[in-house]
């Protein structure tokens, strides 16, 4: 059978997209694994399927490059949002989308009549220990020590509907995140494994980051992640609350904002290209 399929990224975090308006995608985890291949398929960090809702204007659901099932990708909803827009199935600037962590809603930046980029309400964080989940005791797991990868790292654990451990170094570009990132993500501290955060200061609204996703490896860019990490800073004392933070990816930079509320991530959105494929 035959499939179309739009290619995105946001920041370099690249997913195949596959609208399921209109197309039934047949096991997608599977799909997922062949298609994220960069020499044998499409390539990219993943497959995401998008979808009617009864809650929203559409639904995210997606997969990782290893096919398994994730939760939530910051980067991807707003390609989703963008896609939702310039398709003609939401009509308007605010967009909503379900996801499976909740239904997130992106204002969104309109030019010439394409969305070329989003801000997301991503929800309040979650910080208690069974909400990540972590397996460390506690109300709140901030700058604890532990010992993983044949080392001792100062830990911030937080959820934005998925689990993330953010780590500061005062370096980050030689680290060697293809043999540390393994051992964090499938560490016995995460029952549902981890996205691995590790961040560079270089001032309190300056933040440079590498991560190591679960299920996908390095990649270019995580926007859960890069939220994450702006809300480690804050309870770190190192970045301040209500004020645009700036973290600095491989693939681009995000605008993170940690309020009371909700974190607010504003980050671009491109289509790459769009065909079809046979499987």
């Amino acid at each position: 059978m035959k499939l179309r399929f739009t290619k995105m990224q946001g920041c370099g975090n690249d997913y195949v997209y596959f609208d399921t308006f209109d197309q039934t995608v047949p096991n997608p985890s599977e799909l997922a694994v062949k298609l994220s291949d960069r020499r044998f398929g499409i390539g990219g960090d993943g497959v995401i399927l998008i979808g009617p809702s009864a809650l929203a204007d559409g639904r995210m659901t997606m997969f990782n490059a290893d096919g398994s099932e994730g939760s939530m990708c910051g980067n991807g909803v707003r390609c989703v949002g963008k896609y939702l827009f310039d398709s003609g199935r939401a009509k308007k600037n605010v967009v909503t989308v379900e996801t499976k962590s909740g239904v997130k809603t992106l204002e969104l930046t309109v030019e010439n009549g394409v969305c070329t980029a989003a801000r997301v309400d991503m929800g309040p964080p979650r910080l208690h220990p069974r909400d990540i989940p972590c397996a460390l005791e506690g109300e709140q797991v901030v700058n604890r020590e532990v010992d993983i990868a044949n080392g001792r790292y100062a830990i911030t654990c937080v959820s934005m509907g998925n689990p993330h451990c953010v780590i500061f170094l005062p370096e980050i570009s030689e680290l060697d995140l293809a043999k540390i990132g393994p051992a964090f993500e499938r560490s016995p501290l995460f029952p549902e494994r981890v996205n691995t955060e590790f961040i560079k200061v270089i001032d309190g609204t300056h933040l440079e980051m590498r991560v190591w996703e679960r299920g996908s490896g390095e990649t270019l860019a995580c926007g859960t992640g890069a939220c994450a990490a702006v809300v480690a800073a804050v309870l770190n004392g190192i970045s301040p609350k209500n004020q645009d933070v700036y973290v600095k990816l491989l693939g681009g930079t995000l605008t993170i904002r940690y309020t009371e509320e909700t974190v607010y991530m504003t980050g671009p959105a491109d289509k790459v290209f769009e065909g079809e494929i046979e499987v």
